[in-house]
């Protein structure tokens, strides 16, 4: 078997443990065996009373979104609150359905709020919408009307609006400049609620945001909407608590695995090395017993050697204290970021739409997946890399940056940061119909893109992992009061 291993990742392990390794003084865990704890009490998964309610709930809700009398601007509203609950994977038809009669009546809507919220919402499911519909809100000179400046939902609704920007969408772009700078001079004069809403908007925008975190968030927020709707709530609560357990009950699973040590490893890479074998031998046994083709195993497997041998790369360079220029540095750590190889394995789990063709399109490093790994990349460095450097540690982006172009930290960041903004807006442009492959694979390699603002946005959340300890703890660990 371990034979085998070698194989699949063709490289060359010591067979002693005399390995030379630096360290630094990283936390301790924070979670121990918590999470054992929750997911054996949530192996007894939801009772019979709890799932008619839930499917009751949610008939009501389908029932809410197919009401075609509905205003424009009321089942935009709806849609934006099922989606942001977290609950829109039981509507998808009808929400697509809602959307096309909403993109066929658009000379319905004149508002900001509404216009932005459109906007934001077609774009979300990828049908293409001009930005110049933004026109008419600014003035001959080219700037922006200022009496948009008196509605605070309708400039929040085009501030998240313009974080679907694609490449060369320049309205979009004073519109987030105009929009940001506008809602943060409003936050002393807002309410207590509206203040906070903005203020969470200002940090973590729909875009950026991971679906889960939003979910939680807005649970508790949207009681405050004007849309406010106590069947939807009730809905989105219970169905919150309900993939909760499910979620604990995989976690549970996965921190049971049985590893077993293999002699021929050195200690201290027994851990991942047998982990990652029992992973794709699983895998393959259960792609065997369904009788489907083995052809994804196969992209998974040669994404891990690709990212396996771009480590020997920056091992190297380690080893010989060498600081390469930005063009090599980012060719190699593209790959390390582990985010090409992320996301062929997201697809493992997404059925008969990961075709053949879809692997091929990943394995080729597609203008999204290289966007994505763009955006994990610099976003870590740029929190990452003095803590990096306390140790033997590879050159950072940073450092490369720095040597090669005898810039100051403060220029590099700012130059970082506009190559993450470019970024986005290609992950944008990229999720726009007709896309490449089916929109639930981009939904991973977008979703990819969003734990990385959440994780290295103003902090290295992964080195100290207590910064995210209340985020993690509020999805997979507290229950939502009924």
């Amino acid at each position: 078997m371990f034979n085998q291993l070698l194989a699949v990742y063709s490289i060359q392990i010591p067979t002693s443990d005399n390995v030379k390794r630096t360290s630094s003084s990283f936390n301790p865990t924070i979670w121990g065996d918590q999470f054992l704890k929750y997911a054996t009490d949530s192996k007894q998964m939801n009772d019979a009373s709890s799932e008619r309610q839930h499917e009751g709930l949610k008939l009501e809700v389908r029932r809410m979104i197919r009401n075609t009398k509905s205003e424009p601007r009321n089942i935009l509203s709806l849609i934006d609150a099922v989606q942001r609950l977290g609950v829109n994977y039981h509507f998808k038809s009808e929400i697509n359905e809602a959307l096309q009669k909403v993109f066929d009546d658009d000379d319905e809507i004149e508002d900001l709020y509404s216009v932005a919220l459109r906007f934001r919402l077609l774009r979300q499911h990828g049908i293409k919408v001009s930005s110049e519909l933004f026109d008419k809100f600014k003035e001959s000179d080219g700037n922006f009307k200022t009496s948009i400046t008196n509605d605070v939902f309708g400039m929040l609704s085009l501030y998240e609006a313009a974080h679907l920007s694609i490449p060369g969408e320049n309205i979009l772009d004073e519109a987030l400049d105009f929009t940001t700078a506008t809602l943060q001079s409003f936050l002393p004069e807002l309410t207590n609620h509206l203040a906070t809403h903005v203020s969470h908007s200002l940090n973590r925008p729909i875009r950026k945001c991971l679906p889960r975190l939003e979910t939680r968030y807005y649970i508790d927020a949207y009681p405050m909407e004007k849309s406010y709707d106590e069947t939807l709530l009730k809905f989105a609560k219970l169905d919150f608590n309900m993939l909760q357990k499910l979620h604990q009950k995989e976690l549970y699973i996965v921190r049971e695995w049985d590893i077993k040590a293999k002699d021929a490893l050195p200690e201290y890479m027994k851990m991942i090395y047998i982990t990652l074998l029992d992973i794709y031998n699983e895998y393959e046994e259960n792609v065997a017993n369904e009788q489907k083709p083995l052809y994804s195993l196969y992209y998974a497997k040669e994404a891990m050697k690709r990212v396996t041998r771009a480590y020997l790369a920056e091992a190297k360079w380690l080893e010989q204290d060498y600081i390469p220029t930005m063009e090599e540095y980012m060719k190699v750590s593209l790959i390390t970021c582990c985010y090409p190889m992320l996301a062929t394995t997201s697809f493992l789990g997404l059925g008969e739409i990961a075709t053949k063709d879809a692997y091929e399109w990943a394995s080729k490093d597609p203008k999204i997946i290289r966007a994505s790994a763009i955006i994990g990349r610099l976003m870590d460095d740029i929190v990452s890399h003095e803590f990096e450097q306390t140790r033997k540690h590879v050159a950072s982006a940073v450092e490369c940056y720095m040597k090669q172009y005898g810039a100051y930290e403060e220029e590099i960041v700012k130059s970082f940061r506009k190559e993450i903004e470019n970024a986005w807006k290609d992950i944008n442009e990229d999720l726009l119909n007709p896309t490449p492959v089916p929109m639930p694979l981009l939904e991973c390699v977008l979703n990819l893109a969003r734990a990385m603002d959440v994780i290295y946005k103003d902090e290295d959340g992964y080195t100290n992992s207590h910064i995210l300890k209340e985020l993690v703890a509020s999805v997979l660990m507290d229950h939502v009061l009924l």
